[in-house]
C-alpha cells in the first residue's frame, strides 16, 4: 500500500521555540488516523506544514510524493480549528463558493448531510451555535472527493448527540484508497472510529501504533495508554 503522506527528519521552530523536532513519519492510504497529545504538543503545527500553510524550519513533508502547495490543495480537505468562513454568509452561499472552488464539491451530499443535521440553508452562520457552525464546516470538508482529510479538533465543539453522527460521516463519506488524520484530545469519543494512532510529545513522536496493537500488546485502550504515556 502506497503513502498518501511522508515526513522526513521534519522540524518547525518559531523562533527560538522549537515546535516540532525531527519527526519522521509515513500514513498509508485507506486509513483514518488520530493524531493524538496534550496542548501544545505539535498536532496543529504539523497539520498546517501539511497543508502549506506553514513551511518546514528542517527536513521535508510529501503529500503524495509532493511538496505541499497548489497541487496538493487539490487533493487535501482541511478542517481548521477555528472557523474561517465569513459570518455574513448563508449556508446556501457557501455551497455555491465550495462548488465554485473545488471540482470535487459533491453539493448532493452536502446538502443531504445538512437535513439530517437539521441546517436551513437559508440560514446565516452568525446565528448559528458555536457547534453548528463546526457541523457546517465538516460537512464541506467531508463533501469532497479527497485523498487526505485533515480534520483539527473536528467533534470538540459539537453537543454529544451530534458526536456519533458526525464520526459515521467521517467514515462513510471518503473514498477507499483516501486517509483520514484527526486532531483530538476527545478520544474516548473517536477511538471506535481509528485504524492508527500518532502520539505526539513536546513536538516528537512518542508512539504510532494500529489500534489492535494497541489492545493486543498494551491490553487496554487507545484513551487508557494515552492516559498512561501521557499521564492524565
Amino acid at each position: 500500500m502506497t503513502n498518501i503522506l511522508t515526513a522526513t527528519d521534519l522540524s518547525k521552530s518559531f523562533g527560538k521555540k522549537e515546535a516540532l523536532k525531527n519527526i519522521s513519519l509515513e500514513i498509508p492510504r485507506g486509513k483514518i488516523i488520530g493524531l493524538l497529545g496534550p496542548n501544545g504538543s505539535g498536532k496543529t503545527t504539523f497539520i498546517k506544514l501539511v497543508t502549506g500553510l506553514l513551511v518546514p524550519s528542517a527536513g521535508e513533508i510529501k503529500v503524495n510524493d509532493l511538496d505541499p502547495g497548489v497541487e496538493t490543495k487539490k487533493i487535501v480537505s482541511y478542517l481548521p480549528e477555528r472557523t474561517y468562513l465569513n459570518s455574513w454568509m448563508k449556508i446556501d452561499d457557501i455551497l455555491s463558493f465550495f462548488e465554485d472552488f473545488y471540482p470535487d464539491f459533491n453539493r448532493i451530499k452536502a446538502q443531504n448531510m445538512m437535513q439530517d443535521l437539521e441546517l436551513n440553508s437559508n440560514d446565516r452562520l452568525k446565528t448559528l451555535s458555536k457547534g453548528n457552525k463546526e457541523k457546517v464546516q465538516l460537512i464541506l470538508v467531508m463533501s469532497r472527493d479527497a485523498d487526505l482529510y485533515l480534520l483539527d479538533e473536528p467533534i470538540g465543539g459539537v453537543d454529544p448527540a451530534a458526536r456519533d453522527y458526525i464520526l459515521n460521516t467521517i467514515i462513510t463519506n471518503y473514498q477507499e484508497n483516501a486517509s483520514v488524520i484527526i486532531s483530538t484530545h476527545l478520544i474516548a469519543d473517536i477511538e471506535q472510529v481509528l485504524d492508527e494512532v500518532v502520539f505526539i510529545s513536546k513536538g516528537q513522536v512518542a508512539l504510532t501504533a494500529s489500534v489492535d496493537e494497541i489492545r493486543e500488546e498494551h491490553h487496554q485502550s487507545v484513551d487508557g495508554l494515552f492516559r498512561e504515556v501521557f499521564k492524565c
